[in-house]
């Protein structure tokens, strides 16, 4: 049975290793969520990840079943726009299309509201990736207008293409 919670400071290597996993390097290609041909290096470290565990307008949210590490979705409160940034959404590559990430992000989604009753949550995706916007869309999210530059993170990622953004997708909570 999966079991859904918090992470906490215990997890983090972890839940490092499978964003790294899930997201960037051969291993990432074993599922549909890669960013492989897209960005080289890491996605996250020990150091980001333990501000992200301990600070006090985020959560960490985990998918276990037993002691192993199922997948793992990051929600940062925003409480100027009053809503929700769900990131890191990695499910291990081996695991995907088996529903977990619906699951997971079903208990995402309702960590949020009673957590922090935000009147929206969004996220950001790179708009090449049509499988995970179709993913998000099949949720309830859709594009808001907003968009920006990639972020450049040279101590851990290096884009493979040029010109990459985000795009804001979100969900209004009424």
């Amino acid at each position: 049975m999966i079991e859904f919670h918090p992470a906490k400071p215990q997890d983090i290597a972890a839940i490092v290793s499978l964003v790294n996993q899930t997201y960037r390097g051969e291993q990432s290609r074993l599922g549909w969520t890669t960013e492989a041909d897209l960005l080289d290096g890491l996605r996250t470290d020990q150091a980001h990840m333990a501000s992200l565990v301990n600070a006090q307008d985020s959560r960490v949210l985990l998918a276990k079943q037993g002691d192993e590490l199922l997948g793992s979705i990051l929600l940062e409160y925003l409480a100027d726009s009053e809503a929700v940034e769900l990131g890191m959404f990695a499910v291990a590559p081996s695991l995907q299309n088996r529903g977990i990430g619906k699951q997971l992000l079903a208990y995402a989604e309702s960590f949020a509201l009673n957590q922090w009753r935000p009147q929206r949550l969004i996220l950001e995706v790179i708009p090449c990736r049509q499988e995970l916007i179709s993913f998000y869309q099949r949720r309830g999210y859709q594009f808001n207008g907003a968009s920006q530059p990639f972020p450049v993170n040279p101590e851990l990622w290096r884009p493979k293409r040029e010109g990459l953004t985000l795009a804001c997708m979100e969900k209004r909570i009424d």
